[in-house]
């Protein structure tokens, strides 16, 4: 199906650019942390996350139910990235984009699930 092709490759490069950023320390990535008042050492770990987000879901283009996963995985950790945000009371046009790829993941779960 052409949507979880499309859906996946938007996933894959958002969490790929951002995984990245966040690993070598992106200004933006090191003041996003600093703002929800996470440890850096855990932006790391976000980043190292994200990026195997995106290895699940690489693969996903052979083996479907990697796909699955990868889009569980990352919608997870999407959740809690709106949830941090929640917590320190961040506008709602900084805690949006946490809930939109978490949205993104969930379709691309249904609908590579519907497809299987």
């Amino acid at each position: 199906m052409v949507i979880s092709i499309v859906l996946k490759s938007i996933l894959i490069c958002l969490f790929l650019v951002l995984g990245v950023q966040k690993i070598f320390g992106h200004p933006m990535q090191v003041e996003i942390f600093k703002n929800l008042q996470l440890p850096q050492w855990f932006r790391l770990v976000t980043g190292w996350v994200q990026l195997v987000g995106v290895i699940f879901l690489i693969i996903g283009f052979w083996e479907e139910w990697m796909t699955i996963i990868g889009g569980i995985w990352l919608g997870v950790t999407m959740f809690f990235a709106f949830l941090a945000h929640s917590r320190v009371k961040d506008t709602f046009g900084k805690s949006v984009p946490a809930l939109v790829f978490l949205i993104i993941a969930i379709v691309l779960v249904i609908s590579t699930y519907a497809k299987m």
